[in-house]
C-alpha cells in the first residue's frame, strides 16, 4: 500500500470508528466538476463522435450526471432568465449542485451587469459564486512591487464593489488563490472586508507556484472556504526553477485526506469541486530576478524548502505532457484524468 493510500485509509477508518457510520461527519454530495476539467471540451470545435464538445452549462450538467459526478462549478456570465430556468430544472431533476463562476465589476459601470449574473445564478439555484482577482500569473502579470500593489488596489476596490450586491441577494462570493495572492494575504483581505458573505475558493494546489507549502495554506484559508478546487499537484526540476502540473487525484504530492478534513472542520457544507486541468506542466521560474520583483521581503527559506520538495518529490518518470497528441487524444486523456480522480474521491476520501 502506497503512503499516500494508507494515509487516506486511517484518517477514514478513524472517522468511522469515532462516529460510527462515516457519512455522520463526511458530506455525502459527491465530489462535483470545474468547468475548467474540461479546458479541452469546453467549447471544443473538434470534430469528435465520442468527445463533443460542450457548448453550454446544460450539456455540461447531463456528462456530470453520466460520470457520477455531484454537481459543477460553471461560468454564469450572461445567462438569460430563461436559461437559468432551465439549468435550474434539470439540475433538481438529477439532484446536482451547482456554484457558479462570475467576474468581478472593475468600475461602478460594471455593477449592474455584475447584478446581473448574480440574479441569474441564483435563479439557477446557484447559492456561492467562485471569483478571482487576477486571471493571469502574479510572477508573468507584474515586474513590480509597485505594480502588484496598484493591483491589490484594484482588487479590494472590485470586491467593494461587488459586496453590496451579493450581500443584498444573499450569495456566498468565494475568491480563490490563483497564483496571485499568497495565503495570509487573501486572508488579510477578507478579514479587513468584514462579510459574512465573502469567503475563499480554495484552491488545494495553485500557492505552490507561490513557495508556499500546500498544507499551511489549506489551514490559512480553511477558515474562509466557501469552495474549493480539489487537485493533486505533482513537481519536476527545469533550469530556472521547477515545472508545475495537476496530475489525477491520489497521483501528487497533497495530502488529499488532511486538506478535506480541514475544510470540512470550519464549513461542514462545503462542496468539492475537482480541477484536474489536463495540460503541459507550467513552468515556474523561482531562480529567475524577475519571479521575485513583486515580492517584499519573502524568506529565503520559503524558496529552499520548496525546491527541497520539488527535488524529493519529483514526479516519476517525468509529468505528462499533452501538447504532442491529437485533438482526440488529448480529449481522451482528459476525460480519463477526470474519471479517474473522481473514483479515487469515491474510494479515499468518502465522497459518495
Amino acid at each position: 500500500m502506497q503512503r499516500r493510500e494508507f494515509i487516506a485509509s486511517t484518517v477514514l477508518g478513524t472517522l468511522s470508528m469515532s462516529f460510527g457510520k462515516l457519512p455522520v461527519l463526511v458530506n455525502e454530495t459527491r465530489m462535483g466538476i470545474v468547468v475548467h476539467s474540461y479546458a479541452s471540451r469546453w467549447n471544443s470545435k473538434a470534430e469528435s463522435k465520442k468527445y463533443p464538445g460542450f457548448t453550454n452549462a446544460l450539456e455540461l450538467i447531463e456528462h456530470c450526471y453520466k460520470i457520477k459526478a455531484g454537481g459543477l462549478q460553471v461560468g454564469v456570465g450572461g445567462w438569460t432568465k430563461d436559461f437559468s430556468k432551465q439549468v435550474r430544472e434539470r439540475r433538481e431533476q438529477l439532484d446536482l449542485y451547482l456554484e457558479g463562476s462570475i467576474g468581478l465589476p472593475k468600475k461602478p459601470e460594471d455593477v449592474s451587469v455584475f447584478e446581473k449574473d448574480v440574479v441569474g445564478a441564483k435563479e439557477a439555484g446557484a447559492t456561492i459564486l467562485r471569483t478571482v482577482c487576477l486571471s493571469g500569473r502574479r510572477y508573468e502579470n507584474f515586474d513590480s512591487w509597485e505594480a502588484f500593489q496598484n493591483f491589490r488596489k484594484a482588487a479590494i476596490y472590485s470586491i467593494q464593489l461587488a459586496e453590496p450586491v451579493v450581500r443584498k441577494h444573499k450569495m456566498k462570493l468565494a475568491i480563490e488563490n490563483h497564483k496571485d495572492w499568497r495565503a495570509d494575504e487573501l486572508a488579510g483581505i477578507i478579514q479587513q472586508l468584514h462579510s459574512e458573505w465573502v469567503g475563499v475558493t480554495l484552491d488545494f494546489g495553485n500557492s505552490i507556484a507561490l513557495m508556499e507549502d500546500p498544507m499551511n495554506v489549506v489551514n490559512t484559508l480553511a477558515p474562509f472556504v466557501f469552495s474549493t478546487h480539489v487537485k493533486d499537484m505533482g513537481v519536476e526540476e527545469y533550469k530556472d526553477g521547477f515545472l508545475l502540473s495537476e496530475v489525477p487525484l491520489g497521483h501528487g504530492i497533497l495530502d488529499l485526506p488532511a486538506m478535506v478534513a480541514a475544510c470540512r472542520k470550519h464549513n461542514p457544507d462545503v462542496k468539492f469541486s475537482l480541477e484536474m486541468i489536463t495540460r503541459d506542466p507550467l513552468e515556474i521560474p523561482c531562480l529567475t530576478n524577475a519571479y521575485w520583483s513583486t515580492y517584499n521581503g519573502l524568506a529565503a527559506s520559503e524558496l529552499a524548502r520548496t525546491l527541497r520538495m520539488v527535488k524529493e518529490q519529483s514526479y516519476q518518470p517525468a509529468l505528462p505532457r499533452v501538447a504532442q497528441l491529437t485533438m482526440e487524444g488529448r480529449l481522451a486523456i482528459e476525460e480519463e484524468n477526470n474519471i479517474t480522480s473522481l473514483a479515487y474521491s469515491r474510494e479515499k476520501l468518502g465522497l459518495n
